[in-house]
């Protein structure tokens, strides 16, 4: 019998703890797991620890404000973003959502209100797909058999992946030279292995790294982009007859 999901992971961040934690408790109530942060630094270590599935998170805090982070969510496509706001005026509205948020709720909110907000995000945030494509394609002299799900090396030599190996190659074909983040790598994976987590997906790159000969290229082709996710480099991805 296939594991069930976990339910949604809401990130509360919001430096006023009268705030975040009776939110979280009413979350939990919900059915919901939550994580809190008080600051944009604590939820940035928070997201790079665990899976989040979707952030409230508040404009006006001290140090980096949750515009900022918002927009670094957005460019780094990372979980969805519902901003808490005291702000009334439209333009500090119109710049929430341009910096990436999805949606938005002002203080004092309805807690049921809000409740029907993450619901409707959640619902129109699309699961990542994976391309219906060739089951085999070459990159950098490499051959990638999803159906089989192996490697074969530009000597011949042919090694297994896991599913989930295999479904991260898969996505990384699927965007190459894109920057993936660590949360959507995860979801790609996922799908394939209900019992993954975020951790997991950095030992599940060197795995497949060795088994694509990483460890005799330089540059490498898996590239780690620092503080944002990974890369294939590479420009040209060919189906396979």
């Amino acid at each position: 019998m296939p594991a069930q999901a976990p339910d949604p992971q809401i990130l509360i961040t919001d430096d006023a703890r009268d705030i975040r934690e009776p939110l979280a408790l009413f979350l939990r109530r919900q059915g919901f797991r939550t994580r809190l942060a008080a600051s944009a630094a604590e939820a940035r270590r928070v997201l790079d620890e665990t899976t989040i599935h979707l952030v409230l998170l508040d404009i006006m805090m001290p140090g980096e404000d949750g515009l900022s982070l918002c927009r670094a969510l957005s460019a780094a496509k990372g979980p969805p973003v519902i901003l808490l706001t005291a702000m009334l005026d439209g333009d500090d509205i119109v710049a929430g959502l341009n910096a990436g948020a999805d949606d938005y709720v002002t203080k004092p909110f309805n807690p049921d209100e809000l409740l029907a907000r993450i619901a409707a995000v959640l619902r129109r945030v699309p699961p990542v797909e994976l391309r219906e494509g060739a089951a085999r394609r070459r990159f950098a002299g490499i051959i990638h058999d999803a159906d089989r799900q192996t490697v074969t090396l530009p000597d011949g030599q042919e090694a297994e992946l896991t599913a989930g190996e295999s479904r991260l190659l898969t996505g990384f074909l699927d965007n190459p030279n894109a920057i993936l983040s660590r949360l959507r790598l995860l979801d790609i994976v996922r799908n394939r292995e209900p019992g993954a987590y975020d951790r997991s997906i950095d030992n599940m790159i060197s795995r497949l790294r060795r088994k694509i000969g990483d460890a005799s290229r330089n540059p490498p082709l898996i590239l780690t982009e620092w503080g944002h996710g990974y890369r294939l480099a590479v420009s040209t991805v060919e189906d396979c007859a």
